[in-house]
């Protein structure tokens, strides 16, 4: 399929990158931000919400660092893999699509990502034939077609592997635009609403992740539900952490489920307040299950995905002890 036409814009600078976006902005002109191009790209063949102006950030030096506590924007998914990072991050980086695509996708741009939705990944022709939805209605006003009668909210799914694993070891983003540098929990950073996705406001990306300096004492697994292991998005993902002997330090995160990763705050605390036992690990994945709402806009059908999940969590649990 043939790229829509736009402007490319490409900084070598973070400071140029701003000023750039600065300047879009004050002339009324929209834009997109891009870093290794596998979901912004596909998405403009499709003809999906495309912009006139496109800023790159591979020209940016400095911003591909990775060490064990930070982590720049646009290094390569495969770049984390066998490097001196988090074997967590090492493990979920490994599980996303396939080795090609690592070879280009981005932390910044795996963060990022656009949510997915049936009707909203398919190709113009297909969406004009059926009318538009809530998340690209072409100014027609069309309703969501995944829960008809509500025009307020966008559930399309967020299917990102690495923001599960880095909330659990409690990592930071650090976002960047024309009004500044502000650092904030990444378990913070997303929005419910599969439209916005995240906080990020005009004009700002995100810079790199950071993270503490007791994440690499913590142990823990990724666990993944896809269609086909060599190449899809999840249907389903469960990061769980802890520091070993601390039960009061487990942390749990999923992905896949909703419109946002969420990490399981509530529903640890719970379990853990009732006194951790042999029967915590069941009682916990329970929860969880009862805790996320998918809808049906992916592959799998929302029961089983939610079913599935109590199995994942166990599963977790099981790699950690």
């Amino acid at each position: 399929m043939l790229m829509p036409p736009f402007i490319l814009h490409h900084p070598s600078t973070v400071e140029e990158a701003c000023k750039i976006s600065a300047e879009l902005i004050k002339k009324g002109e929209d834009f997109d931000w891009v870093s290794g191009g596998t979901d912004l790209l596909a998405n403009y063949k499709w003809r999906i919400n495309t912009k006139p102006h496109v800023i790159s950030l591979s020209n940016i030096p400095g911003i591909d660092s990775v060490s064990n506590l930070e982590i720049g924007c646009m290094a390569r998914l495969s770049s984390l893999e066998g490097s001196n990072v988090h074997p967590m991050i090492a493990e979920a980086a490994g599980k996303v699509a396939s080795s090609l695509i690592r070879k280009s996708a981005t932390l910044g741009g795996n963060l990022c990502l656009d949510t997915r939705c049936f009707w909203y990944n398919q190709s113009e022709d297909w969406r004009r034939s059926i009318d538009w939805c809530h998340k690209a209605d072409c100014g027609t006003g069309s309703d969501c077609r995944v829960i008809p009668n509500q025009n307020t909210l966008c559930v399309a799914t967020y299917q990102g592997d690495i923001a599960p694993v880095l909330m659990v070891l409690g990592a930071s983003v650090h976002l960047i635009g024309p009004n500044g540098e502000r650092v904030m929990p990444l378990s913070e950073f997303y929005q419910l609403d599969g439209m916005k996705k995240n906080v990020l406001e005009k004009g700002e990306f995100l810079l790199k992740v950071t993270l503490p300096k007791d994440s690499m004492k913590r142990i823990g697994s990724y666990q993944k539900l896809r269609v086909r292991d060599s190449w899809d998005f999840p249907e389903a993902g469960v990061a769980v952490s802890w520091l070993e002997g601390d039960k009061g330090s487990i942390k749990v995160a999923t992905t896949a489920l909703e419109s946002i990763p969420r990490e399981h705050k509530e529903e640890v605390s719970q379990i853990i307040a009732e006194g951790w036992d042999d029967k915590s690990v069941k009682a916990l994945a329970g929860a969880i299950r009862k805790s996320v709402k998918p809808v049906n806009n992916t592959a799998l059908p929302p029961n089983y995905r939610r079913s599935v999940v109590q199995v994942l969590v166990k599963r977790a649990f099981s790699q950690i002890k």
